[in-house]
């Protein structure tokens, strides 16, 4: 069986826990003790030597990195989610990279600063995060879905920290094309959300 080392907080893991339930597949979950220093320990270690999650072992195989466990995810199970010609290739890779930098310095990293005290300037990532979702609104136009004409991991790899954003202060109340392609994944069948920090509900009543 799948076996996913997870943290529920975690957007980077969140991707991969929607991932497997769009494509229908059972796994063993073991949440990582982050605060307790569990991803440190020589056990984890041995599974990802950078410590972080999420980590994928598959049938032995270990797969480290959000992005690449989506993708392998993908190919091997649903490859209609990772189209495998070129043109679409660059379509999806693009968008991954952008999730791995752009996304991460903004949405994700004010979001850090909020529920976890991270030492990033705030401001900055808000307004890289504001930067970033301007020209995904405008990329939007006349589009459903990021990369290619169907849904695909680019979706999947930008969904949950653009999601969660304004719990690290970036508002998506500008953003209306966002907020419906956010819509358009939520009703795909088998959506798995991301609880929201109990801090942020608590501000928000």
């Amino acid at each position: 069986m799948i076996k996913l080392y997870d943290f529920a907080l975690s957007g980077h893991a969140h991707k991969v826990r929607m991932m497997l339930g769009f494509l229908g597949l059972a796994y063993e979950s073991h949440e990582v003790d982050l605060a307790g220093g569990e991803q440190r320990s020589s056990a984890f270690s041995r599974l990802n030597p950078f410590q972080h999650v999420p980590v994928l072992v598959d049938d032995g195989l270990v797969v480290r990195d959000s992005n690449a466990i989506i993708a392998y995810l993908a190919r091997k199970y649903g490859p209609e989610w990772y189209p495998a010609d070129a043109e679409s290739v660059a379509a999806i890779q693009e968008w991954l990279a952008i999730a791995t930098k752009e996304l991460f310095e903004g949405p994700a990293a004010a979001r850090m600063v909020t529920l976890f005290g991270a030492a990033f300037d705030h401001d900055n990532a808000i307004a890289k995060g504001h930067a970033l979702l301007t020209r995904i609104e405008k990329h939007l136009h006349k589009r459903d879905w990021i990369a290619v004409q169907h849904v695909s991991i680019a979706d999947i790899a930008l969904y949950s920290y653009i999601a969660h954003a304004p719990e690290g202060g970036v508002s998506l109340s500008n953003y209306p094309r966002i907020r419906a392609w956010l819509g358009r994944i939520e009703d795909l069948p088998y959506f798995v959300g991301m609880t929201r920090s109990a801090e942020f509900t608590k501000q928000q009543n």
